[in-house]
């Protein structure tokens, strides 16, 4: 039984399960040679991205409703038809045979012989799928929201980037992308400055911000997350940002990279498109409402606010900063970026500058 393929079944079902599958492919993939490490991966995130194509695949070769089968004959179906239509150099067999032997380690033998059947009918041909959100594999809200705020052909291409395998930056030796650096120069650091990381974890942009010289607060509410900072030259408090903070003194600077939806990062975690509901949006702009106005209230005279998200939903960007700012009109924005995906390469991210009037 290949690795490979039997480390990507147990990713897919702990991702579809509220896992992560970077996390899991970082944890669970170290002792795999590179070779088998890189096929997994290719196999989780081929199958999370083409998810909708491929559930697609399956009804219509055996003529039987996806989400009705078994979760582990539907995800072991989906990595089958996957390697079969979009891998090359993949013998047709060897998917075949060994997505039997899954399978009957699945526990689920009487699928055995409906499984061989399905993979057997599988082939190469031009597929026209059913409608949009079918051919870009986005679920159809989340499309229909992105063509009313961006317009059919940006939503198309943003969707269209998000099937693409993302391109992988860095900055020093963290893996950080190239949207996501842009953030932390929009704060104008110099040396000596104060600042406030306030949501740091897993501490990237905090990197980037000591290479100037200031003197640094990392903050976030999950003590495992903030450990990832242990390595970096500055004090690190465990806290909710969405309280009020205890700082005593003000900062001349202060980043708020608030936890979101995460809509922006699809390409790079392709589980949030099949995971997020409407709902979510409101509930997140909610909350970074809330670590926006606490933010605010620690920032000194004449100091300078980042507020970013990697979200393409404007309720979590500038609805955010449009509802803070009408209860209080200290604040004024001085400059705003957003970057979307299929137009600038990265991720998606939204930014804002602030300071007092």
């Amino acid at each position: 039984m290949s690795p490979a393929r039997q480390l990507a079944f147990e990713i897919l079902r702990l991702t579809a399960g509220g896992a992560h599958a970077d996390d899991l492919v970082h944890e669970r993939g170290q002792d795999l040679s590179d070779r088998d490490r890189a096929l997994a991966c290719e196999i989780v995130f081929g199958a999370l991205r083409h998810q909708a194509q491929l559930d697609y695949l399956i009804e219509a070769i055996s003529g039987r409703t996806a989400t009705k089968l078994d979760s582990e004959v539907r995800l072991i179906l989906r990595m089958a038809i996957y390697q079969m239509r979009y891998l090359e150099r993949l013998p047709a067999h060897a998917v075949v045979s060994e997505s039997v032997e899954l399978v009957k380690r699945a526990r689920k033998r009487s699928a055995t012989g409906f499984v061989n059947a399905v993979l057997r009918k599988v082939d190469r041909r031009p597929v026209r799928f059913p409608d949009r959100a079918t051919d870009l594999s986005m679920p159809a809200w989340m499309l229909e929201r992105w063509e009313r705020h961006y317009g059919v052909e940006t939503a198309t291409g943003i969707a269209r980037a998000f099937l693409e395998r993302p391109e992988t930056y860095m900055r020093g030796d963290r893996v950080q992308d190239i949207g996501s650096q842009s953030i932390v120069p929009l704060l104008g650091l110099e040396p000596g400055m104060r600042f406030l990381d306030l949501c740091a974890a897993p501490g990237n942009k905090t990197a980037q911000a000591l290479e100037t010289g200031i003197r640094a607060v990392a903050c976030d509410r999950s003590v495992k997350r903030l450990a990832a900072l242990a390595g970096l030259r500055c004090d690190r408090v465990v806290l909710d940002g969405t309280q009020p903070l205890p700082f005593q003194r003000v900062f001349d600077r202060i980043l708020v990279d608030a936890p979101c939806t995460g809509t922006g990062t699809i390409g790079r975690n392709p589980e949030i498109r099949w995971r997020i509901q409407p709902s979510d949006i409101d509930r997140q702009a909610e909350r970074q409402r809330k670590l926006l106005r606490n933010a605010l209230d620690c920032l000194g005279p004449g100091g300078r606010l980042v507020y970013s998200t990697c979200s393409l939903e404007p309720e979590e960007n500038q609805g955010v900063i449009d509802a803070v700012i009408g209860e209080n009109h200290q604040w004024r924005v001085i400059q705003t970026m957003l970057r979307i995906p299929g137009r600038e390469p990265g991720d998606g991210f939204f930014a804002a500058v602030l300071t007092s009037t």
